[in-house]
């Protein structure tokens, strides 16, 4: 999984974003406050294809193992998709090179979870309720990221942005 999402993250360089011709000032809290958001939502959604592949669709042990599997690889990807712009994911589109090792990656973490290379087999059937999971959690995930940045923004302009502050009167 690490090899494959590695492959993906390298292409994080050549994507789309809004810069600053000014240094950044980080702030912490917002940036801290934003990754402990999506962190917490993103182990829930692991928890969540855990549950449904035991206790609802009663799989056997090495299946949930590659369900996780899976699960964790689609879903780290999707985070960073939502984790990529201050508004919806949809605000700023990816750059292509992104897109492509990112859907180039989990073709290939499908393949080896739907034919179990060194894992136990998913099949077509529990690969697609894994993206359909992964997919609508991910919608959710993004509103978190929302709600998380109005929760942190108080007074600043936004992940590294400059204090933003009323002159006094």
């Amino acid at each position: 999984m690490a090899i494959l999402n590695d492959g993906a993250i390298l292409s994080i360089a050549y994507d789309k974003v809004h810069y600053s011709n000014q240094p950044e000032v980080w702030n912490m809290r917002m940036v801290l406050g934003i990754a402990t958001a999506l962190g917490a939502f993103a182990m829930l959604r692991s928890f969540g294809i855990f549950y449904l592949g035991d206790s609802i669709f009663h799989l056997d042990p090495d299946v949930i193992r590659t369900l996780v599997y899976l699960n964790l690889s689609i879903g780290g990807h999707l985070t960073l998709f939502a984790a990529r712009t201050k508004g919806p994911f949809w605000s700023i589109k990816p750059a292509p090179i992104l897109l492509a090792a990112v859907v180039g990656t989990q073709a290939v973490a499908t393949l080896i979870a739907v034919y179990g290379l060194l894992m136990t087999p998913l099949g077509w059937t529990y690969a697609g309720i894994v993206w359909g999971y992964c997919l609508a959690v991910f919608l959710l995930q993004d509103l978190v990221k929302l709600a998380a940045r109005r929760i942190f923004f108080k007074e600043h302009s936004g992940y590294f942005g400059r204090h933003v502050r009323k002159e006094a009167s």
